[in-house]
């Protein structure tokens, strides 16, 4: 019998053991992610140090000769001698690295709507992988910033195609707990570097630690099928029903005797496939995306900001680090509760992390440095972070289901590009202390607070269909079956 996609996953199984073993596989990559992407915290560690010598060292032969570093760790500081007037260039490898991040999301998210989704994201893993080597074996500085660049590349753009496919896997009604589960794992994963930073004291060796579980997941990668939403968007349906039967059959379940109906949109085989600038071509896509970007961009902007205005937290380094991963983890829980809720769904809920976000900032400028534990501005900012995390984690499952399959990757890529931005621009906000101490945690909050009340100028999506092209999204069918959702909502609760 002819079939919508949406209905051969309740044939095949919106979550059964295929799918399973795709989303573990797929979420577990996220360590991988999180160790590539904090990789510079402990491998460009600033030891404490002191030179015995009055002046500036002619050169760094002479520096290496009366400096010593007091540290039981090495790092590119240790080892090419990154202080005083050469410190900066931590921060730029660290800034060369998002600047990639911000063109892999460019790329990476039109190339695997166009191309397909697992061929893109197998390549952006191997080439990950190639230049995390390069990263452990770099010669000198120079080598290192370029490598670091190119990881974040790949690494951005394979990381969102990864989280795309995770999606498109699985049935709609499991999206917000394969998005919440993916997040979470990043956020732990970063407890994990921190870990084998812990074990592994010598900057090179934790470079080559960290990257080669790599190796492994790209062997595994070519055994996950193409997404079947990609291919049923694309109008290979025959391809599509392929991958539904394998699932299926994957499942524990008979072969599905079923024939999926051509999508709409795609029999026009003389037009180009949308791109990006479908994005802003479409009224209502427009809008969205605008919105949508601004929201990615403070949402960027509060998490670094509030990580920078907590104030240094003293004692062991690596402690700190999984501190401030593990401090998310609470938010991931949170975020399944609320959004799955009628009263709550996705929309209400980024807003209130959002806005909550927000008076965190505002509030901390007002509560005194030694006001003990339970008020100290750090808990403050800490739980803070947690609020703005749970809002990053809705706005990824959010983005994904306000638009159609054929521009997903493209919507989100976009959206992480302006989220860049936000992670580039939060550690200059601070510098603004020169006008009044209090005027970056206004930034901050003013941020938070307008994010948050823009988001109720977007649809609310639980429960909703999803749009597999852009036509669905102005058809008076997809309407309908927008309000008998509503209605069928309605009526049960």
């Amino acid at each position: 019998m002819a079939a919508g996609l949406e209905e051969a996953f309740g044939a095949a199984g919106e979550f059964g053991g295929a799918q399973r073993r795709f989303t573990a596989f797929l979420v577990l990559l996220q360590v991988y992610v999180a160790c590539q992407s904090m990789l510079i915290v402990l491998v460009g560690a600033m030891p404490e140090y002191h030179i015995d010598l009055e002046g500036i060292p002619a050169s760094k032969a002479e520096l290496a000769k009366h400096i010593h570093f007091t540290s039981n760790f090495t790092s590119i500081v240790t080892e090419w001698y990154l202080i005083e007037q050469e410190a900066y260039k931590v921060s730029l490898a660290s800034s060369l690295f998002f600047a990639g991040l911000l063109i892999g999301n460019i790329t990476f998210g039109p190339l695997s709507d166009k191309l397909g989704r697992k061929p893109v994201y197998i390549s952006g893993l191997f080439f990950d992988v190639l230049f995390g080597y390069v990263t452990a074996l770099a010669p000198n500085y120079g080598v290192f910033a370029v490598s670091r660049f190119f990881v974040g590349i790949v690494n951005g753009g394979m990381a969102l195609v990864s989280f795309v496919l995770t999606q498109e896997y699985v049935g709609k009604s499991f999206w917000s707990f394969t998005g919440s589960l993916t997040n979470l794992t990043f956020a732990v994963g970063i407890a994990v570097y921190a870990l084998l930073g812990y074990c592994v004291r010598e900057w090179r060796h934790l470079a080559l630690v960290s990257n080669t579980p790599g190796v492994i997941f790209l062997l595994l990668s070519f055994m996950l099928p193409e997404s079947p939403r990609w291919l049923y968007s694309q109008g290979k349906t025959a391809e599509a029903e392929d991958v539904m039967q394998y699932i299926a059959l994957g499942n524990g379940k008979e072969r599905l005797n079923l024939k999926l109906k051509p999508s709409a949109g795609t029999s026009r085989k003389d037009e180009s496939p949308p791109g990006i600038l479908n994005l802003v071509k479409h009224p209502v896509l427009r809008w969205r995306t605008i919105i949508l970007m601004y929201i990615w961009y403070v949402c960027s902007l509060v998490y670094y900001g509030l990580t920078l205005n907590a104030g240094e937290l003293g004692g062991n380094l690596y402690l700190n680090v999984a501190l401030y991963g593990l401090v998310e983890v609470p938010a991931f829980p949170l975020c399944m509760f609320f959004i799955e809720k009628p009263w709550s769904g996705r929309r209400k809920t980024m807003m209130c992390f959002l806005i909550f976000a927000g008076f965190a900032c505002m509030f901390t400028m007002f509560l005194p440095k030694n006001s003990g534990l339970l008020l100290s501005p750090t808990l403050l900012a800490l739980c803070g972070k947690m609020m703005v995390s749970a809002a990053f984690n809705i706005v990824y499952i959010y983005t994904s289901e306000l638009y159609p399959t054929v521009l997903r990757n493209a919507g989100l890529g976009v959206c992480s590009m302006s989220c860049r931005f936000g992670g580039i621009l939060a550690p200059f906000v601070p510098s603004m202390k020169s006008l009044s101490p209090s005027v970056p945690l206004v930034v901050f909050g003013i941020s938070g607070l307008s994010a948050g009340f823009l988001t109720l100028l977007l649809p609310e999506t639980l429960n909703k269909p999803i749009a597999e092209n852009v036509e669905d999204l102005q058809s008076p069918k997809y309407r309908v079956l927008i309000n008998e959702k509503a209605n069928q909502l309605e009526e049960s609760t």
